[in-house]
Order: structure tokens, then sequence, then C-alpha cells
């Protein structure tokens, strides 16, 4: 198929295992992606967080860059609101430099944590993105040394200098950042992992509104889901069993890694946990190698996207890649 599929990596740490361990293995994935077809790589940044390892994905990219030779790059994504905008340019001139042509910047605006730890991060000073549009429009201008000539910095200049900057995507699981990537005439990724419901019409708006810009002559757009593949329906259901107790945990406020299936399948529900975790299972595909294809293809025609992203967390690791493997021979990825 004439498809774009590619992958958004959250470096899990599953029950028993290090964060270094799943770093080893984020590496170890984005090798096979390069390997299977895959076109892009995207590292997510969390903080705090015990069950997700990756708290910097610029400075993981490079060792993933590093790994790999053909797949793009990138991130999905920094959070803007914590980082200066000529910092973030220069870090993302750098790294186009280093690997020109196959670097991606996702930004996004969400806390990737607890209200205390974004506020440590900010040094007390966490406005909850108040000033995102401001920031990402700073950023483009370092990025491509496009400030206006009236801005308070306009003689700055991002380093290294260079003729290319990496293309931008706008991350969101809402409508704010659709409609600021569709205003300011970038890219834009929708989290269907994260929100279910309306990222459709969120995503439509985005291509309708679309101003064109320096940038991007025409609106391009990804939806990224939860996927869990296996070889037959009934080993998908079984795997997905540890997501439902990490997402009942998460709820609960508990932060611990990723539940192994051992634990999952000990676990005893109470009625309403149990119907906690049936409210959230619309947010993943779960199935075998054809039934999680034809689903993908329905969330592409239903969002009208340009690209499909999947997002794989199991109990294990061997699990995980062989999703993914499924996944790259049911698309004919080469």
């Amino acid at each position: 198929m004439n498809l774009h599929l590619s992958i958004l990596d959250q470096s899990p740490v599953i029950s028993g295992h290090t964060p270094a361990h799943a770093l080893a293995e984020t590496v170890k994935l984005a090798r096979a992606a390069d390997t299977l077809g895959y076109h892009r790589y995207w590292l997510a940044e969390h903080h705090a967080v015990a069950a997700l390892a990756d708290p910097c994905p610029e400075i993981l990219l490079t060792r993933v860059a590093s790994a790999t030779a053909r797949i793009r790059v990138g991130t999905g994504g920094v959070l803007l609101p914590y980082y200066s905008a000529l910092k973030v340019a220069e870090v993302f001139r750098m790294l186009e430099a280093l690997f020109p042509g196959r670097i991606d910047l996702g930004l996004g605006r969400a806390p990737g944590g607890d209200l205390a730890t974004a506020q440590a991060l900010s040094r007390g000073q966490y406005a909850a993105a108040d000033d995102f549009a401001e920031q990402v429009q700073d950023l483009v201008g370092f990025l491509d040394d496009a400030l206006p000539a009236d801005h308070a910095f306009a003689r700055v200049k991002a380093m290294p200098a260079g003729p290319a900057a990496p293309p931008i995507w706008l991350l969101g699981s809402s409508d704010y950042s659709g409609a600021l990537a569709a205003a300011l005439g970038l890219r834009f990724a929708f989290a269907h992992f994260i929100s279910a419901q309306g990222g459709d019409a969120v995503t439509r708006a985005y291509k309708t509104r679309f101003q064109p810009s320096a940038r991007e002559a025409a609106p391009h757009a990804v939806v990224c889901a939860f996927v869990i593949c296996a070889e037959t329906a009934t080993e998908a259901q079984k795997l997905a069993a540890c997501v439902d107790l990490r997402r009942l945990h998460m709820a609960q406020g508990l932060n611990t890694p990723i539940p192994t299936l051992a634990q999952a399948e000990a676990q005893n529900y109470s009625e309403r946990e149990l119907a906690y975790i049936r409210s959230q299972r619309p947010r993943a595909v779960i199935g075998d190698p054809r039934q999680v294809r034809e689903r993908l293809l329905q969330l592409r025609e239903q969002f009208d996207a340009d690209e499909l992203m999947v997002l794989t967390i199991t109990g294990d690791y061997a699990s995980r890649l062989r999703s993914y493997e499924l996944l790259a021979r049911e698309f004919g990825l080469q």
C-alpha cells in the first residue's frame, strides 16, 4: 500500500525491568522499525512517570538516529511550555545538521506529568501553556530566521545556521492544537490513543481551515492510535489486560511500572473497575493483523488523515516488537 505507517514510542518501563533496559528496548525497536519499513519513529516526553522512561526525547533521538539509517526520527513531542523557543530551535537545527532530512519536531503543550513536577520543571512558574501560541510562532521564527523586524529578538540567530530546518508538527488530543496548526500553517497530529471521541472532527476542521504558510503549502495530518496486534484476536485481547490494568492504575493515581501479563491476570476487579476498563477500550485497536489493519484504515478514512501512527505497549517487550512486525507485514511495508 502507498501509505506511511509510523511509530510513537513512550519507552515503557515494564515491571521487573529498569528504565535503562526500557531505553535499550527503544533503540532495539527503532532498528527493527527501520528494517521493517516504518516511515517515522517518534519519541515522547514524560516526567516523573514510573512507567515511562524518557524525559528528554531530544537526547534519545540522537541515539535512535545514530542506530538507524533510513527512518525519520522525531519527537512526539517536546513539551514546549517548559523551554525557551530559541533553545529548542538550536537543538533541532543541530539535529538537522547531524541527520539531514531525517528529523521531525513534534510539539506538545501538556505537562507530561503531575502538577508538582510541572512546577519543579519551571521553577514554580508553570503557567499551563498560556503563551503556547506565542512560543510556537517564536520557535518557527528562530528555526527559519524569519522573526518579524519589530520582534525584540529579531537580530538573534539560531545556530548552527543552514538552509534546512525540520518540519514542525503540533500534537493534540483536543481542538486547540488543530486550530493553531491550521492558523499557522503547520502539520498536525491527533492523539486518538488519548481521546477516542471527536478527533475526526478536529482533524477535518484543521484541514478545512488550514492557512498556507512559508513552511507548508497544504495541510498534513496524522492520527496516532494505540494498537495491540497478535497472531490471533484471542491472544491480542489477552495481551491487552496489561494495558487495562495500567490505565486503571493511572485513574487511581498509582505511579507504577507497566504491569506484566502475570500481574494483570492475577488482578481481581470490582464491577466499578471493570466498567472503567470497558470505558477506556475505544482508545485502543486490538486484534489479529487483518482486524487491526481494517480498523486503522477506517480511522484514516474517518479522520481524513494523510498518515497513520501507532503506539504499542504490552506486558513484555517481545510481544510489543511482534505486534509491530505483524502490522508491517499486513500493511506490506518495505
